[in-house]
C-alpha cells in the first residue's frame, strides 16, 4: 500500500519534468553564434507545449510537435555581445554572455586532440598558457561517445572562456586556428573540439552517407543502422566464435596471481613474437582485451644482483610490469616507451621471468615499435628481449562497449550529428594516420566526409580545411619500397579538388620518431592562413610551392610549380627530389632552383619518365618552400601502382 501511495505522489513529479524545457547541450552561458546567419534555436519539452524565445531585439514563439520537439529560426545577427538567449515555456531557461561571432568545428583523430598541455604537449606549452587570455574565444569539448543511431544531443560539454588556467585540456590545433582568426579578424571565435584519438575516418561519416556514394554500397549492406545494444550482442557472439576458432577461448583465471611468478608453469601459454603487435599474429585482429606476456631470461653470474634498466619499446594501451613477480612500472597510454628501472636485488644468477600484462582498449594492441628499443640493459651491455614470448588471455572485451572504429558512422552519430543543426563558420580536420594501410581508398573517403558533413549541416558551400599528414618513420617507406603514408598525402591532397577545400602541408614541422609532433603552432597557423584567405578573402600567402607540369630534355627535367609567392627556396642544397625511368626504379636527383622552377638530374636515370618528391613515410629532408616560408606540397607525376591500392575498409563487426 506503501509502495502504491509513493507511486501516485511521484507521478506529478515526473510528468512535471518531463515538461520542462531542455535545450541541447551545445546550447549554454558564454557560447558563440554564428554571426551573419540565420539562428536556429532548438530543444525538447511537452508536447503541444508553447515556447518563446528572445534574443537581443528578437522574439519568436512556436509550438511542440506532438513528441516534445520544437525548433525557431531567428534573423542573423551581426558581430556583437554579450547577450542573453531566453527561452520560455512551462520554465524558463536563461543563458547569459552570448557573443556573436565565428563557430569552427576542429575535429579528427589524435593530433588534433593533442592538448596544449596534457596527455603531450606543445613547444612552449607553459609560456602559451601563460598567455592564453583571450575573453571572446570560446572552448566546447564534445565528450567521447558512440551511437548506432544519429543522437539528438551530446554526452556532455559545456562552453569556456579562453584563459590560462582553461586552455591545457583543448585541442591545440583549434587553440592556434582559432587565437589566429581571433588576432587577424577580431571577431569573437567559437571553437568546437569533438576527436578521439586513434579513429577511422569511416567512424565520423554518416549512414546516410555512405549510402550516397556508390562505392559504399557494399559497406551497407553489410553494416546496416543498428542500435548500440544490438552491436553489443553482435560483438560479444563473434568474440567467442574468435576464440574457439583460435582455440584461445579456455580463460582460467583461478591461478592469475601467480602469472607474474618466476617458478609459473607456462609450457601449456602460446606463443607471440615482440615486439609486434598482436592484431598481425595469434591472437590476431580480432581480438581486444587482457593479455599477459612471459619472457624467461638467464643471466649470468656477474649481472644478477645489478641495477638494470628494461625497455618494452611501447605498449598498446596500458601495461603493468613485472620483473620476478614483482612490479616494476606500469603506464597507461599507447605510443609511450615503456622504461623501468629494476633494483639489483630483482635479478638472479640463471633464471628471471620478465611478465607483462597489456590491456588494449581497441585498434592496435601489444607490445610493438623497434627491436632495439627491447632489451635489458645491465652496465651498459643490452640483452635482447625481441623474439618469442610466451602469452595468455585474461580476459576479451566483450560487453564493455563498442569501440570507436568497431562500426561505420558510430563517432558521427554521437559527435557530430548532435550539433549539425547549430550553423557554423567551417570545420578544420587532421586525421589520416589510421587509413594510412587503405590510403588508396581514402581518396573516397574524404571527399565523402566532406560532401557528407556539408549535407548534414544544410551548408552546401562549408569551408572545410584540413591537415595533410606530416612526417613520421611509420615503417621505412619510401619510393622504391612504396610509401602507405606518401599515398595518403596524397589522397589528401586529391580532396581540394573540391571547392572551398583547402590544405596545410607540416611535413617539415614532423618528428621522424613522434607521431604527436609537438609544433602545433605553426599547423593551426596553416589553417588559419587558408581560412583567411579563402574564407574572409584577405589577401595573403596560404600555401607552399604545388606541383604543375614537368618538361624532360634529355637527362633533365624541368619541374614547374604553382603557388610560389616571389620565389623558391631551400636551407642549403635542394633534397627530396628523385628521377626513375622505364624500370621504375627511383634515384635521388640534384635539383637545382632556377628562378621559378626546378631542374633535376640523377646519373643512374638517363632517361627520366617519373619525379616524385618527398615520397616517405619520414620525409622531413625534403626542403623546398616558397618565399613566404610555406613548404612544398609533396607530389608525383607517374600513376604506377599504388601498394595500398585494393585493401578495403572492414569493420571489426559486419554481418559478413
Amino acid at each position: 500500500m506503501k509502495k502504491t501511495i509513493a507511486f501516485f505522489l511521484l507521478l506529478p513529479l515526473v510528468s512535471n519534468t518531463k515538461a520542462q524545457i531542455r535545450l541541447p547541450k551545445i546550447f549554454g552561458d558564454s557560447m558563440v553564434l554564428q554571426r551573419n546567419a540565420p539562428l536556429r534555436v532548438w530543444g525538447w519539452a511537452a508536447p503541444a507545449e508553447a515556447i518563446t524565445v528572445q534574443f537581443h531585439h528578437q522574439q519568436k514563439s512556436v509550438k511542440t510537435d506532438a513528441s516534445g520537439n520544437w525548433e525557431t529560426v531567428l534573423a542573423p545577427e551581426q558581430v556583437g555581445g554579450p547577450y542573453e538567449l531566453q527561452v520560455k515555456g512551462k520554465n524558463t531557461i536563461t543563458l547569459h554572455g552570448i557573443l556573436m561571432g565565428d563557430v569552427w568545428v576542429c575535429s579528427g583523430q589524435s593530433n588534433m586532440e593533442m592538448p596544449v598541455k596534457g596527455w603531450s604537449q606543445v613547444v612552449n606549452a607553459d609560456q602559451e598558457i601563460a598567455a592564453a587570455n583571450y575573453p571572446a574565444i570560446r572552448l566546447f569539448t564534445v565528450e567521447k561517445d558512440v551511437q548506432g543511431k544519429p543522437a539528438d544531443d551530446v554526452k556532455s560539454g559545456t562552453w569556456q572562456t579562453c584563459t590560462p588556467q582553461r586552455i591545457p585540456p583543448f585541442s591545440a590545433v583549434g587553440y592556434f586556428f582559432g587565437r589566429e582568426l581571433h588576432q587577424q579578424l577580431h571577431v569573437p571565435i567559437g571553437l568546437i573540439n569533438s576527436t578521439w584519438g586513434g579513429t577511422d575516418i569511416e567512424s565520423w561519416i554518416s549512414h546516410k552517407g555512405f549510402e550516397s556514394e556508390p562505392y559504399y554500397k557494399w559497406l551497407t549492406a553489410i553494416t546496416p543502422e543498428k542500435s548500440i545494444a544490438d552491436m553489443t550482442a553482435m560483438k560479444d557472439r563473434q568474440s567467442q566464435a574468435y576464440l574457439a576458432s583460435k582455440q584461445l577461448n579456455d580463460l582460467d583465471t583461478t591461478t592469475i596471481k601467480q602469472w607474474p611468478a618466476i617458478d609459473l608453469d607456462d609450457s601449456k601459454w602460446h606463443s607471440m613474437q615482440v615486439p609486434e603487435v598482436w592484431e598481425s599474429q595469434l591472437p590476431g585482429p580480432g581480438f581486444d582485451g587482457v593479455i599477459w606476456y612471459r619472457k624467461e631470461i638467464n643471466l649470468e653470474e656477474a649481472d644478477a644482483g645489478k641495477p638494470a634498466v628494461l625497455h618494452l619499446a611501447m605498449i598498446d594501451d596500458n601495461d603493468v610490469t613485472y620483473v620476478n613477480g614483482v612490479q616494476v612500472g606500469a603506464v597507461q597510454g599507447y605510443n609511450v616507451k615503456r622504461v623501468y628501472k629494476i633494483p639489483g636485488s630483482l635479478l638472479k644468477k640463471g633464471k628471471n621471468v620478465i611478465a607483462v600484462r597489456v590491456q588494449d582498449t581497441g585498434g592496435g594492441g601489444g607490445i610493438y615499435g623497434e627491436t632495439a628499443d627491447c632489451v635489458l640493459t645491465i652496465d651498459g651491455k643490452n640483452t635482447s628481449l625481441a623474439g618469442s614470448w610466451k602469452f595468455r588471455i585474461e580476459s576479451m572485451q566483450t560487453s564493455t562497449g563498442i569501440g570507436a572504429n568497431d562500426y561505420p558512422s558510430v563517432l558521427y552519430n554521437g559527435m557530430i550529428s548532435p550539433i549539425v543543426k547549430l550553423t557554423i563558420k567551417g570545420a578544420i580536420w587532421y586525421q589520416g594516420e589510421n587509413n594510412a594501410s587503405r590510403a588508396f581508398e581514402y581518396r573516397k573517403a574524404m571527399p565523402l566526409l566532406i560532401n557528407d558533413w556539408r549535407m548534414r549541416w544544410k551548408q552546401p558551400a562549408m569551408p572545410f580545411y584540413f591537415v595533410q599528414l606530416t612526417s613520421f618513420n611509420n615503417a621505412n617507406g619510401n619510393s622504391n619500397k612504396g610509401s602507405s603514408w606518401a599515398e595518403l598525402r596524397e589522397a589528401q591532397a586529391m580532396a581540394t579538388t573540391l571547392p572551398n577545400t583547402g590544405m596545410a602541408v607540416t611535413i617539415d614541422v614532423g618528428n621522424p620518431g613522434d607521431i604527436h609532433p609537438h609544433n602545433k603552432q605553426d599547423v593551426g597557423k596553416r589553417l588559419a592562413l587558408l581560412a583567411l584567405q579563402k574564407t574572409y578573402g584577405i589577401k595573403t600567402v596560404a600555401s607552399g610551392p604545388v606541383y604543375k607540369s614537368m618538361q624532360v630534355k634529355g637527362n633533365n627535367v624541368t619541374i614547374q610549380f604553382t603557388n610560389i609567392d616571389k620565389g623558391l627556396t631551400a636551407s642549403g642544397e635542394v633534397t627530396g627530389f628523385e628521377i626513375a625511368g622505364t624500370d621504375q626504379h627511383f634515384y635521388p636527383a640534384k635539383a637545382t632552383i632556377a628562378g621559378t622552377v626546378v631542374n633535376l638530374t640523377a646519373p643512374e636515370v638517363t632517361t627520366p619518365v617519373a619525379v616524385r618528391y618527398a615520397w616517405a613515410d619520414d620525409d622531413s629532408k625534403a626542403n623546398l618552400f616558397n618565399a613566404a616560408g610555406l613548404p612544398a606540397a609533396p607530389f608525383r607525376t607517374d600513376n604506377w601502382k599504388s601498394i595500398t591500392e585494393g585493401k578495403k575498409y572492414t569493420p571489426p563487426l559486419s554481418q559478413q
